[in-house]
């Protein structure tokens, strides 16, 4: 859904129809993305139009950055580690 809301606009029944779901599961999932702040519904008559609010979004990908830096250094010393050669034991 949020694919298609990146595009352009969307009506709810727009962005449940490619999926195998009912109008009202499509609209409780869009509430919830509403509460998540990804999500702005007007409403025009009787139709509900939805459009993404991609801040939230940024947000999130700046935290993701922020510990991209923290994971790549634990990787790259999991990575040592393994590559070095093991000591054998004698038994």
């Amino acid at each position: 859904m949020l694919r298609s809301l990146a595009k352009e606009p969307h009506k709810v029944g727009e962005l449940a129809e490619p999926f195998d779901i009912s109008l009202a599961a499509a609209s409780k999932h869009i509430k919830v993305l509403e509460r998540a702040g990804l999500v702005q519904r007007t409403v025009q008559g009787r139709t509900h139009v939805c459009r993404l609010e991609a801040r939230p979004m940024h947000a999130g990908m700046e935290w993701m950055r922020h510990y991209e830096q923290f994971w790549q250094e634990r990787l790259d010393v999991l990575e040592a580690l393994l590559k070095k050669p093991r000591k054998r034991s004698r038994s």
